[in-house]
Order: structure tokens, then C-alpha cells, then sequence
């Protein structure tokens, strides 16, 4: 059998960021027509008279002392499948919290990573550090489902998205006190990236439209990053030596949850993570 021609295969792999997205939209609109946006609005304003705000996440991120961690509850992804069961997430997100992480990242997205806004619940009543809603967003109605359910970040991978709806989303992000992850894959993205004004800038090593891994592209781009903001490492990390690399290199942050959830000791996976990420003078 003969190998495709480049361009046949680049337009086969560019559909996989595209067939994603088109599942959320499915899912979504189901969620839609069960859950009106007045009803939303009203969840978040009970939640914010009962527990208060959004949580301050940008100086949790950004300490002297160290990279910090977002650790995260991942069952599956499109390019590993099955990684861990979770029947418990909020457990997990507890043992995440007394092990030392920033925050937590809790996958929402049902298809491809089997999550859902009940996992982000859970989490949301067991821990008190910030939570990040990790989906793939593409409507302000998924925001209001972020606030509704208790979230103080939301992801925007920019690779999703057209400049207006990334401005817009982050827009209402911002105004309903929550903080955005704008995620980038490659240089000709950082420009709408930073153009978010506050956002944190996560740099994602594997590419959505291909699923390739590649670890160098954080050193690549986090040089046009100013250093106020919080600079977030994504994908590639294995533990404790990719964690001291990305310190190296300038991150505030990693995301990481493969090297976390296949363990059977998160806690002590983390604190060798965090370790690892110590500045020394």
C-alpha cells in the first residue's frame, strides 16, 4: 500500500480539532434545550450570594517560589484513549489540593474525554482552590454553564476559534469575574492570544489539529509572552525532568494530568512535580 500524498493527509489530520468541536456543538444543544440561559443566570447569581465570586487565580500562578501546578481529572483523550476511571473525581481533586496544586482543571467534554459539568460540580463542593472548566469553547452559553457550575477559569484555544468569538468569549469571561486560559499552538497565534487583555497564555506542546507532540514548542514561543502574565506549559509532560525544562524555560504554570490520574499516588506525583519546578536563587 502506498503512502497518501501530504496533502491528502494534512486535510485528513486538520478534521480532528473540527470533528470535536462538532460533537460539543451536538452535546450543547441538547444541554440547550433542557437548560434555558435564564436559568443559567439564575444559578450564578444563588452561587455567588451563597459561596461569593470567582477565586483570584493569576497570583496563585504566579509565585516566586516555584512552577506551579493545574492539576487535572482526565479519564481519556483523543490520542492516548482510556488513561483512568475516576468513578470519583472530586476525591481525586481533593488529593490534588492537599498535595500542593494552584488549581485544579476538570474536562467537561463528554466524546472524546468523558467529562461532564457533574464532574465540575463535584470538584466545585470538595476543594477550594481556583477550578478550570477544560472544554472546548465555542458559545457564550457555555460560559454561563462555567459560572453556573462553579468554575473560576475557562480555556479558549485559539485554534477554535475565529478573533471575534475568542475576543467576545473572553470578553464575558472577564465580566463575570471568571479568568481565561487562552491556549496557543504555534507563533502565528500569539498575536490574538495576547490581545486578551489579563488572560493567562497557555502554550500547548500537542497540536489539536494533528495530536503531534512537540516539547519544544513552549521555549519557541514563551519568549514573546511578557513576563506579567502567567505563562502556562500544556501537553509533553511526563513528570518530574519536562517540569524542570518548562521552569527553565519560564513557566508560571504546567497543566498536567496523564502523569497525575495513571498513577495510584497523585499526591506524592505532585510534590515531586512541584519540587522539580522549585527556582533556586
Amino acid at each position: 500500500m502506498g503512502v497518501a500524498p501530504r496533502h491528502v493527509k494534512e486535510k485528513v489530520l486538520v478534521s480532528v480539532l473540527d470533528d470535536i468541536i462538532a460533537g460539543v456543538r451536538l452535546d450543547l444543544a441538547e444541554r440547550q434545550r433542557t437548560t434555558s440561559e435564564a436559568a443559567l443566570l439564575d444559578a450564578i447569581a444563588a452561587r455567588e450570594a451563597q459561596h461569593g465570586g470567582a477565586l483570584e487565580v493569576t497570583s496563585r500562578l504566579k509565585r516566586a517560589s516555584g512552577v506551579q501546578v493545574i492539576a487535572e481529572v482526565k479519564r481519556k483523550s483523543p490520542s492516548k484513549g482510556h488513561l483512568a476511571e475516576i468513578a470519583d473525581p472530586a476525591a481525586l481533586a481533593s488529593e490534588y489540593e492537599t498535595g500542593g496544586a494552584a488549581a485544579v482543571s476538570v474536562l467537561t467534554e463528554q466524546r472524546r474525554f468523558n467529562g461532564s459539568l457533574a464532574d465540575l460540580d463535584a470538584v466545585r463542593e470538595r476543594i477550594s482552590i481556583p477550578i478550570l472548566r477544560k472544554d472546548f469553547i465555542v458559545e457564550p452559553y457555555q460560559v454561563l454553564e462555567a459560572r453556573a457550575h462553579g468554575a473560576d477559569l475557562v480555556l479558549l484555544i485559539v485554534a477554535g476559534l475565529a478573533p471575534q468569538q475568542l475576543a467576545e468569549l473572553h470578553e464575558q469571561i472577564t465580566a463575570l469575574g471568571m479568568t481565561t486560559l487562552v491556549e496557543v499552538h504555534e507563533e502565528s497565534e500569539l498575536d490574538a492570544a495576547l490581545a486578551c487583555p489579563g488572560g493567562l497564555i497557555g502554550v500547548n506542546a500537542r497540536n489539536l489539529k494533528t495530536l503531534e507532540v512537540d516539547n519544544d514548542t513552549f521555549g519557541r514561543l514563551v519568549g514573546r509572552v511578557p513576563a506579567d502574565r502567567v505563562r502556562v506549559a500544556e501537553s509533553g509532560i511526563g513528570g518530574p525532568a519536562d517540569v524542570a525544562r518548562f521552569a527553565s524555560e519560564g513557566a508560571d504554570a504546567v497543566l498536567i494530568g496523564e502523569a497525575l490520574v495513571k498513577g495510584n499516588e497523585p499526591q506524592q506525583a505532585l510534590q515531586n512535580i512541584l519540587a522539580a519546578g522549585r527556582r533556586t536563587a
